[in-house]
């Protein structure tokens, strides 16, 4: 596997995020209740989130564990976009679930993304998106505010993949 391509790793488990990088920061109720709570935590931590939001993921572990190999491939056709990534921490604890992977040498941005369920105090489950990049390559580069602006829309779709798994509970 290759070098993480970034400095600050571990930086979306404590923060604060470093500077000179884009932050994103998206947090959207999902459910309501235990069984929600476990059904986001299981479909973040499997992968099936991402899977139904329509990424294709190939990582080496059935589940996220540090040092997870993850390759995440978006768009179609000529459009899609391979990104290698490693899961660099996780969360199994009982109101929070997830885990985060930083990127690698060959990644077209350079930073860190973290997916995190919680359950609240008063039953609700919430999904929060944390990351933080910079373009690492000059087609990033080049894309300019689109990148953000598509960071954005795929975590909003995240967010929507991962309230339709935990109201199936």
């Amino acid at each position: 596997m290759s070098a993480l391509s970034y400095p600050e790793v571990g930086a979306t488990r404590l923060g604060p995020l470093p500077d000179g990088y884009h932050h994103l920061h998206h947090r959207v109720a999902v459910g309501r209740g235990r069984v929600a709570f476990e059904s986001a935590g299981a479909a973040v931590t499997d992968w099936s989130m991402h899977r139904t939001a329509g990424t294709r993921i190939r990582a080496s572990t059935v589940r996220a564990e540090a040092g997870t190999a993850v390759r995440v491939a978006i768009g179609l056709g000529p459009l899609r976009f391979t990104a290698l990534c490693e899961v660099i921490w996780t969360a199994y604890d009982r109101d929070r679930i997830g885990f985060a992977y930083g990127t690698l040498s060959r990644h077209p941005e350079c930073g860190e993304e973290s997916f995190v369920v919680e359950l609240a105090d008063d039953g609700t489950v919430w999904f929060t998106v944390l990351a933080f990049s910079r373009p690492a390559c000059w087609y990033a580069r080049l894309a300019g505010p689109l990148v953000p602006f598509a960071q954005r829309l795929y975590a909003r779709r995240l967010g929507s993949a991962l309230r339709r798994i935990a109201s199936a509970g």
